[in-house]
């Protein structure tokens, strides 16, 4: 037997998924660099230490992407307005490229991708309006030296923001969606907490509601059981009775608040451990095989050891049934004398089956726990080597004490 579904949490990044950014810019950087130096020193004829220096300041900046991208964009941006000045200086050549040569035109691409994944879309709409205003200005500048970079940097950068942003804004969308899955589980598991313990609370009030009478009716009876009472005991007699008739009134009107629908709900008797072999067959005519192991030496059971002791049961067949149908099914119900021990054992199913329910609704090791918790015992649930279940809870019983008055 399996239980209820626990919300699935999304698995921690591994080493590799959080270092991976920084990688890439390692990657990027380790490539780049030398493919500028010597792109701007044997393609543009820079001498050696200008192309180095634009080679570092164009390059080497990719190593924020990770961290700081727009402080890369900033040194980038200038570094490649200053290299495409610098390259004017020089004559032009048969396959020159300007005002943004190859290596850093592809590299100022990775940067903008970078940005797009990481900041807001009026920081892209931005960069991207200041790169198209460098391209239009040197283009103009030198409109018989431009040859296409000034109008392909813009374009190509266009289409990177674009793609950028949708994947930014996808990954934050499912950040969102799984937060608040994340909070709908947990007020999900609140509301069965509370659905669970109110549920608990009608119950029992046929219990204490039985209790409550008998001291009504013992007290009203007292003068007339009793006719050697004083006067003094027969008045007190009398603010007992008054008393358990309005705590009775009182337990009704709150048992209608709890029901929540203001209807006395079902009347029936509150089950127990006498019906558990009723519960059992219903279960075996359902087509799980099961077994109850009842003890002949319980003796009396308080009624909210009884109560619990029976929906522990009923609660773990459910499971069971739901989640490993046809599982072989062993129920035992045993007593010290200081203790009531439920132990329902389940086998893995004869074959692989789905279960019957793929997402159960919570209610049943919850309340499991907090019927034990109501007799202050304790709950044992796990899986078992074998692929089954086991649930053991143990119910104190109250220290025997003296008989009660007929």
């Amino acid at each position: 037997m399996t239980t209820e579904p626990i919300p699935a949490r999304t698995a921690g990044p591994g080493w590799w998924t959080r270092f991976l950014p920084q990688g890439a810019a390692v990657a990027l950087t380790v490539l780049f660099l030398p493919v500028t130096f010597a792109n701007l020193r044997d393609q543009y004829g820079l001498d050696i230490g200008v192309a180095a220096i634009l080679a570092v300041t164009q390059a080497g900046p990719l190593l924020m992407l990770a961290r700081r991208p727009l402080w890369a964009w900033w040194i980038v941006f200038a570094a490649d307005i200053a290299g495409a000045l610098m390259i004017l200086g020089r004559p032009a050549r048969e396959y020159d490229v300007w005002p943004w040569p190859p290596a850093p035109l592809i590299a100022y691409l990775f940067l903008l991708l970078a940005l797009a994944l990481r900041r807001s879309r009026r920081v892209l709409v931005a960069v991207w309006l200041a790169t198209g205003a460098a391209s239009l200005i040197l283009h103009l500048t030198r409109a018989e030296r431009s040859n296409g970079s000034a109008l392909l940097l813009p374009l190509f950068g266009a289409v990177v923001l674009v793609i950028g942003a949708a994947v930014r804004e996808r990954r934050v969308a499912q950040r969102r969606l799984a937060e608040q899955e994340t909070v709908s589980e947990a007020e999900r598991a609140r509301r069965t907490l509370l659905e669970e313990r109110a549920r608990i609370a009608r119950e029992l009030h046929d219990v204490v509601a039985h209790h409550m009478s008998v001291i009504t009716v013992q007290a009203d009876s007292a003068p007339y059981r009793l006719p050697e009472l004083s006067d003094e005991a027969r008045e007190e007699f009398g603010t007992i009775a008054a008393s358990a008739r309005e705590s009775l009134a009182e337990m009704r009107r709150l048992l209608v608040v709890l029901r929540g629908d203001g209807t006395e709900g079902e009347r029936a008797p509150q089950p127990g451990i006498d019906r558990l072999q009723q519960l059992v067959e219903a279960t075996v005519r359902a087509g799980l095989p099961a077994e109850l192991s009842l003890a002949a030496d319980l003796g009396a059971v308080p009624p909210a050891v009884d109560l619990s002791a029976y929906r522990i049961v009923q609660e773990a067949l459910a499971n069971v049934v739901r989640h490993a149908p046809g599982a072989r099914t062993r129920v035992s119900v045993t007593s010290d004398g200081g203790q009531v021990t439920v132990l329902v054992v389940n086998g893995p199913p004869g074959q692989p089956v789905s279960p019957l329910e793929s997402a159960g609704t919570g209610h049943g090791l919850v309340g499991m726990r907090e019927r034990v918790r109501l007799t202050g015992g304790s709950l044992d649930t796990g899986p078992l080597p074998d692929g089954g279940f086991r649930v053991a809870a143990r119910l104190p019983l109250p220290p025997p004490g003296p008989a009660d008055a007929p």
